[in-house]
């Protein structure tokens, strides 16, 4: 039997990679193996490839199955690949159409039933297989509304195997396509988020208004000091509705981390992200990280937004340190064996803090119980 050849995607951080899947049978002892550096989530598809295929109609050859995720030397990491790995092991006794397959990116997590799951990340797969010059793409249904806002993607969405099977000309019951348990529920799309609030509807606070104002026109980033109830989040939070709407190439990036994150995504949105992880944040939470797969932290949802952190005083210094290199080149790196990955990070910064560690220092009225070295060192852990 001939070799058949489908395809996935791996990404590493935003960027992605074609996978070429290929698989083969022999006259050996009835096995199934799958080689080209698979991480543990990916190595587990073979029971659940064997499994949703016996249940969805479409039992595997006899005989030993060897399916390679090339190329080998790249990682490959999460379940997206069980798709592409299912539908090129049904292949391989020529029930498929190998010249469908051959020009189909596949994406999807298998359930044991046969069902296609949604996975993460979606959206920047579908990027890089058009970029590849794949525009073909069958994606699960959950995920088809991200994988449609590319422009130039002929997407699919499918919700079970056999339905994918199908489409490269397998010969499937409706009985199994139409399977006794009810589909599985699809999930609640993610709240939206509600829109920054008008900077018209402060009352006083002048200096601070006006502080925003010249951020805004200049990219400029903005430290507020001032006692606690003074307005400083609240001010904060209306900085993203007087940034200028995202662009196309924007908001398709900022959807993009978005659905890397595992958040829902149906559309483009315009308004500028704002992101505000409490300052006792783990370094991890603010630059991302993991130690199969890195997932964008806090600076990277932020980008081409803001990204609000108060009370930064009390925040470690590891963390405004943390912060020095995405600021001064516009994208964060991280670093693992055997990948790096790569986001954006070209947000505008937006620190809060008290005047001393009662609040009180320079407020009219107020009674500060600090001492002078007291307040020289609370505003010092600002370099």
């Amino acid at each position: 039997m001939i070799v058949v050849r489908t395809w996935a995607v791996a990404l590493t951080g935003l960027s992605g990679e074609l996978i070429e899947v290929e698989a083969d049978i022999t006259q050996h002892r009835p096995d199934f193996r799958l080689i080209g550096m698979p991480d543990k989530a990916l190595g587990e598809a073979v029971r659940r490839v064997m499994n949703a295929c016996e249940n969805s109609g479409l039992s595997l050859p006899d005989r030993r199955l060897t399916v390679n995720l090339s190329p080998a030397s790249l990682p490959k990491q999460g379940s997206g690949f069980d798709l592409a790995v299912a539908l090129a092991a049904v292949a391989t006794d020529g029930r498929l159409d190998p010249s469908s397959l051959a020009r189909t990116v596949h994406i999807g997590e298998l359930g044991l039933d046969g069902r296609v799951r949604a996975v993460a990340g979606v959206l920047p797969s579908v990027i890089a297989a058009v970029s590849a010059g794949r525009d073909r793409v069958v994606v699960p249904a959950d995920n088809a509304d991200e994988a449609r806002l590319v422009t130039g993607a002929d997407v699919i969405a499918v919700r079970t195997l056999a339905e994918a099977a199908r489409l490269h000309g397998a010969e499937v019951d409706d009985q199994v396509l139409t399977a006794d348990e009810p589909p599985e529920a699809r999930p609640e799309p993610a709240p939206s988020e509600p829109p920054p609030g008008d900077l018209a509807d402060v009352v006083g606070q002048p200096e601070a208004v006006e502080a925003l104002l010249v951020a805004a026109a200049g990219g400029h980033h903005l430290l507020m000091s001032g006692p606690p109830g003074a307005g400083k989040t609240m001010l904060a939070r209306r900085l993203p509705g007087i940034l200028p709407a995202l662009d196309d190439e924007a908001a398709l990036e900022v959807a993009s981390v978005r659905s890397l994150a595992g958040r829902a995504v149906s559309s483009l949105s315009r308004v500028p992200p704002f992101e505000a992880p409490h300052h006792s944040a783990t370094l991890a939470a603010l630059v991302g990280g993991g130690s199969r797969r890195a997932s964008p932290g806090a600076i990277a949802r932020a980008s081409r937004g803001v990204l609000f952190i108060d009370e930064v005083a009390e925040a470690p210094r590891s963390l405004l340190d943390a912060l020095r290199q995405p600021l001064e080149h516009g994208s964060i790196s991280i670093h693992r064996v055997g990948f790096t990955a790569s986001f954006p990070a070209r947000f505008q910064l937006v620190l809060a803090m008290n005047p001393c560690p009662c609040g009180e220092f320079g407020v009219v009225g107020g009674t500060c119980t600090c001492s002078p070295a007291d307040v020289r060192r609370y505003a010092g852990k600002i370099s």
